[in-house]
């Protein structure tokens, strides 16, 4: 920035001036907690659907029931594929801390491969119980099993935006201060998703099944 300053003769002249922050506008481990409340907030809303479930879950409404619709050989097959993501997103991770580029961003596209075929799985299952009839406007159960299911499938969505996003500014401008933070505040996210889905697999398939 510059600013205009009068000679004695009353020519104006171009003095240039600089101008530096008193202190650095981004507080020390601001994301970092800022994220975190942002976890905690969509701990809540998961916390909720998980709790609507649990009351609507057994009302079939003379209607099929989980044993019944759920194919739990691929649920678990999706199930490893996004754990399996979440290996891949630690190893991303560690090529980080070493300052490795290509091994970073390796690591981060077979993150978003398992992360595709998780969605594909669900996908397909999800147009297979439409395909049978069993959609969500059939019974409480699985108009709460639709809401639940489907809300963790656009989380992870979003995560594979947030992800593709990220490669291009990690290959753009490298493994910068920035982008390490942003890397971080992902892996929170990505493993967040991890144990959503645990609990998902856990009380809405086995139990289903069971």
């Amino acid at each position: 920035m510059s600013d205009t300053r009068y000679t004695a003769g009353g020519a104006a002249a171009l003095a240039p001036r600089e101008y530096h922050l008193a202190e650095e506008p981004h507080p020390e481990n601001g994301t970092a907690l800022g994220f975190w409340l942002y976890l905690m907030s969509d701990c809540l809303i998961f916390a909720a659907l998980f709790a609507t479930y649990g009351v609507l879950g057994r009302n079939y409404a003379a209607g099929p029931t989980g044993a019944q619709l759920f194919d739990l050989p691929l649920v678990a097959m999706n199930t490893a594929f996004l754990l399996l993501s979440s290996i891949t997103f630690g190893f991303a991770m560690l090529q980080k801390q070493q300052g490795k580029l290509g091994g970073t961003q390796l690591w981060l596209a077979i993150t978003g491969l398992f992360g595709l075929c998780f969605l594909g799985l669900e996908l397909y299952e999800f147009s297979h119980l439409l395909h049978e009839g069993a959609g969500p406007q059939r019974s409480a159960f699985l108009s709460s099993f639709f809401t639940l299911v489907g809300t963790h499938g656009l989380h992870v969505s979003f995560g594979l935006i947030w992800l593709v996003t990220l490669m291009i500014q990690i290959n753009k401008h490298g493994l910068t201060h920035e982008n390490n933070r942003r890397l971080m505040c992902l892996s929170m996210f990505w493993h967040f998703l991890d144990v959503v889905w645990i609990g998902v697999f856990t009380f809405v398939y086995l139990m289903g099944v069971l």
